[in-house]
Parts: structure tokens; sequence; C-alpha cells
């Protein structure tokens, strides 16, 4: 039995993963600010993981075997719990991270690529750190959301002066996840309403494919890389590449009713799920370190029914 302590998880596969920890027979312990309560069988402790004095005496003198942190997004946050977990309060730590660490300005990682991008596209080690950027502000946190989790990888592979980890550690860097009946980001409910009304679906004239993950293989992912010792950045994404065609087909397929038109356009807003660059993500360190993952077109149908529900045709409310 490990003792795995897990910030966040409150939804979506963190959720998934609590779960999947504690049917493993681990201690789990849940920390949040209280918004929500964790699972059956997880301990829980209140505490806000911004508050290093808080976040120490919440934790008191327990220690563990990993931790997963689910909501950690500015190199501050970073930076705390890289002091409250040094000194063996942890022999392991997974960051939850994203494929939006691979655009940035002035960035040709995914500019006209055609190979998907591999880890070493971005090295934290080299990735400068600014703990004076306004991070504790929310619009600025949404709009340098890829930027923030560049810095965050940073801050846990090297402190400022160079030295190494204190633990084994690694960043998931995770594709867009799709599926569940709980997906509370409303992106293929876009496409849902817009299919059955008929309405145009913006997407940029050069409109570009990307990876994607189901939500029970990041589940699976992520209670995998738990119980791994490999350290450094690590891609999350089911085999093969999803155009925003592809995508609306598959939905379409749900409505039969409705209608897929699209709207190419140079500026303004676009739907989600669609890109100017290429989002493709290199998976096969995953893959050669023992992890087995799906291709997104087996599992696209099911996502999509698990999302919208057995009323998508009608546009009726769903109930979660």
């Amino acid at each position: 039995m490990c003792d795995v302590l897990v910030i966040g998880g409150n939804r979506y596969f963190g959720k998934r993963l609590v779960d999947r920890l504690i049917a493993a027979g681990d201690r789990v312990t849940v920390l949040n600010r209280g918004s929500a309560s964790p699972p059956t069988g997880a301990i829980h402790v209140v505490a806000d993981r911004d508050d290093e004095a808080a976040l120490n005496s919440a934790l008191g003198d327990r220690t563990f075997d990993a931790v997963v942190d689910q909501v950690c997004y500015t190199p501050r946050q970073a930076a705390i719990a890289r002091r409250v977990f040094a000194d063996g309060r942890t022999r392991r730590y997974v960051m939850t991270s994203t494929i939006e660490v691979y655009e940035y300005e002035d960035s040709l990682v995914y500019e006209d690529a055609v190979v998907p991008v591999r880890e070493d596209a971005v090295d934290p080690r080299t990735v400068p750190v600014d703990l004076e950027l306004p991070w504790d502000r929310a619009e600025f946190r949404d709009t340098h959301y890829g930027e923030g989790k560049r810095q965050a990888e940073a801050v846990f592979a090297a402190d400022a002066d160079g030295t190494e980890s204190p633990y084994t550690w690694t960043s998931v860097r995770v594709a867009h996840v799709l599926g569940g009946n709980d997906d509370f980001t409303g992106r293929l409910d876009h496409y849902a309403t817009r299919i059955r009304a008929g309405a145009p679906i913006a997407v940029p004239t050069e409109n570009r494919p990307a990876t994607y993950i189901h939500v029970e293989e990041i589940a699976d992912f992520m209670l995998w890389a738990v119980g791994q010792d490999f350290t450094g950045p690590v891609n999350a994404a089911s085999h093969g590449l999803l155009t925003t065609e592809e995508l609306c087909a598959a939905v379409a397929q749900y409505i039969p009713s409705g209608r897929t038109v699209f709207q190419n356009v140079d500026v303004g807003e676009i739907s989600p799920f669609s890109f100017a660059r290429s989002y493709g993500m290199d998976n096969s360190r995953a893959t050669e370190l023992g992890f087995t993952f799906g291709h997104v077109q087996e599992w696209l149908p099911r996502a999509i029914a698990e999302t919208l529900g057995p009323d998508a045709d009608s546009g009726s409310e769903k109930t979660t």
C-alpha cells in the first residue's frame, strides 16, 4: 500500500484518479480548499495551496510515497510546493501539465509542424522563470495558461541555482481530454448546439489537427505514472490525430437531424478544438516506458455519447 496525496482531484480525471488509487488499496489523501468533498475512502485535508504556512500546518509531519499535483498553474505555486515537499516529505512528485506548454510567443514548435512534437522540444531546465509576473490575477493566469505551466515545470526541474529536484519528478503533458458525462468544459456541447441548429462553426482558414485522450485513459495514465520512477516531462496522448472536421462528423452521427456548416475566419474568435497550428504530440516516450495507449478513432464515438447524453438530438438538458 502506498500513501498518496492528491492536490485538487475534485473533478473530471482527477476524481477518477482518486477512485483508482483507492481501488488499488492505496491510502489516499485529497487536499483542497474545501470546495468539494473527496470520494468515499479518501482522507480530506483542507488548505489553500497558495498559502505556504497553512499548507505546512495542514499536512503536519505526514510524509507521502507520492504527490499528484492536479492544480499547479504557476511558478509561484510550484515554488511553494517544492519547499513544502522537500526534506523527505515525498519520494515522487507528479505534476499535471498540458499540451499547451508547446505553444508560446514566437514558438516555432508547432508552426507548420508535420511530425508530432516530442518532449525535448520544451526542456523545463532551460525555461526562464519570472515569479514577479502577476500570477495571482485570474485573468493573467487564464491568458498565460501554457506559460504558467511551462514555468511551473521549470521550478520543479531545477532551482534558480541549478540544484536538482529533491525527489523523482515528472510533468504529465496532457493532450486535449474528451469523454465522460461530467465534462465541465462545454466544448463538445458547443459543436452539438451548432450542428443541431445548422449554425456556422468558426474555424481557421488553415485548420490543423490535434492529439486527444479519453478521460478514462488519462486517469489510467496518471495512476501508472504514480507508480513509475522515470523523471522529466512525458506526453500523454492517444494514438492518432483528429481534425475539427472529423470531430464534427462524429458529433453529427449522434445528431442525425443536424447540419454541419463550417465558416473559415482569419481573425476573431474560433471554435474550441480548432487550431491554426498543429497540436500533435509524440507519445513514444510513454509507450517505450511501458504504457499502452488506445487510438482516438476507437474511443471517439463513446466519448461523444458519454458527454452529449441520450437527449443530444433533441437538445434537452442533461442531468449529471
